[in-house]
C-alpha cells in the first residue's frame, strides 16, 4: 500500500540506503490547510524508514525553515543526500526567502552523523542560478527563479562532485527553456556553476527532480514534467506530463532530453530510482491525483523497472504500457 500519512500530505522525495535501514525524506505539509496549493509554502521535510522499500515508519522530521534572514527562512525543498568521504552525511536541499517572497531559488546543506538530527552549514546558499547561463527571475518569463531539487552524485572515476538541479536556460521560447542545471565541487562545499547539461529547446518549462543512475550497464537521466509546464508545440501534439526517462551516453551529459518518454502518467510525479540490496531498481513517485483528478500527497509502492527491445526505461508490470 502507499505510505499515505492521515495528517500531512507528502510529495517529492530522496532516499538513503544506510546499510541497515532504507531510509526516505519527503516534503510533508498539514492537510489542515484545506488547499492542497498551499503545501508549498507550509513545508517542512519528513524522514521515515524501512527495512524492505515498502513498510515505512515515521521518524523525527529533518528540516524547518530557518529564522530569518536566511536563503531558507520561508521554504526548505526537494534535495538529496551523500555521504562525505570524512563519513558524515550531506543533505543538499533548496530553499527559498521572504524577503523575495519564495520565488528565487538557491541551494544549501546540512550535515549529519546519523541521518536523523540534522544541522544546517550556514544562513548563506552554497549556489545560485548564474546568469551567464541561466535565466534569472523577472516576473515575465516565468512564475519564478528555477534552481531546485539537487541532484549530488560522485565522478565516476572520484575525482570530485556533480550537482544537477531543475533550472532555465536565458533565451530561447520562454516555455521551453528548461534545462538540466550544473555545478561541481572537490569537497562538496565549495561548488562551481557550470552550464547546462541539456539544451533549451526540448519542449519543456522545467525538468524537475533530475537524477541519472546506471541500470544494467546502461546510464539514465529521469526527470519530471507536468502538462501544463510543456511547451505549447508538445501540448499541441498531444502529449501528456509525468515522469520522464531517456537514454544517455555518460552520467555527466550532454543529456538530448527531447528524445525522453513517460515512465508514468501524471498520477504519479517526482519519481526516483532506487535500487534495493539485491540488485533490483525501483521506481518510487508521490501519488499525485486520483481517478477524479483530487489531490492525494502519498509516497508510491516501489514499481519495477527495466530496458524495454527498443532501448527505453519502463516500468516492466505493464501498468504504464499504454504510454508507449
Amino acid at each position: 500500500m502507499p505510505y499515505l500519512l492521515p495528517d500531512v500530505w507528502t510529495w517529492d522525495m530522496w532516499f538513503v540506503d544506510d546499510g541497515h535501514d532504507y531510509h526516505v525524506f519527503y516534503l510533508k505539509a498539514s492537510r489542515a490547510l484545506g488547499n492542497p496549493d498551499r503545501r508549498h509554502f507550509h513545508v517542512s521535510v519528513g524522514h521515515a524508514v524501512s527495512d524492505d522499500l515498502r513498510r515505512w515508519r515515521e521518524v523525527q522530521d529533518a528540516l524547518i525553515a530557518s529564522d530569518g534572514p536566511a536563503f531558507d527562512d520561508f521554504t526548505t525543498w526537494t534535495g538529496s543526500i551523500v555521504r562525505a568521504p570524512d563519513g558524515t552525511w550531506r543533505l543538499f536541499y533548496t530553499g527559498t526567502s521572504r524577503a523575495e517572497g519564495g520565488l528565487v531559488q538557491r541551494v544549501g546543506t546540512a550535515t549529519s552523523n546519523d541521518l536523523y538530527t540534522w544541522e544546517k552549514t550556514s544562513t548563506d546558499a552554497l549556489c545560485e542560478a548564474d546568469p551567464t547561463w541561466y535565466e534569472k527571475y523577472d516576473g515575465v518569463n516565468w512564475f519564478d527563479e528555477a534552481w531546485r531539487d539537487p541532484w549530488i552524485f560522485a565522478e565516476p572515476d572520484n575525482a570530485g562532485w556533480h550537482m544537477l538541479v531543475t533550472a532555465r536556460a536565458n533565451h530561447g521560447s520562454p516555455d521551453s527553456r528548461g534545462v538540466v542545471g550544473h555545478a561541481t565541487s572537490q569537497d562538496l562545499e565549495t561548488w562551481t556553476v557550470r552550464p547546462p547539461l541539456s539544451e533549451p529547446g526540448a519542449g519543456f518549462g522545467q525538468l524537475e527532480v533530475p537524477q541519472v543512475a546506471t541500470i544494467d550497464g546502461r546510464h539514465v537521466l529521469i526527470f519530471s514534467c507536468l502538462h501544463a509546464e510543456l511547451s505549447d508545440d508538445r501540448r499541441a501534439a498531444g502529449e501528456r506530463g509525468g515522469v520522464w526517462a531517456v537514454l544517455v551516453d555518460t552520467l555527466i551529459g550532454p543529456y538530448d532530453v527531447e528524445k525522453a518518454s513517460r515512465l508514468t502518467d501524471e498520477s504519479l510525479y517526482a519519481g526516483r530510482l532506487v535500487q534495493d540490496r539485491d540488485g533490483a531498481w525501483w521506481l518510487f513517485a508521490f501519488c499525485n491525483t486520483d481517478s477524479t483528478g483530487a489531490f492525494v500527497g502519498a509516497l508510491s509502492d516501489p514499481l519495477p523497472v527495466g530496458w524495454s527491445p527498443d532501448g527505453r526505461l519502463h516500468v516492466t508490470d505493464g501498468r504504464f504500457d499504454h504510454l508507449a
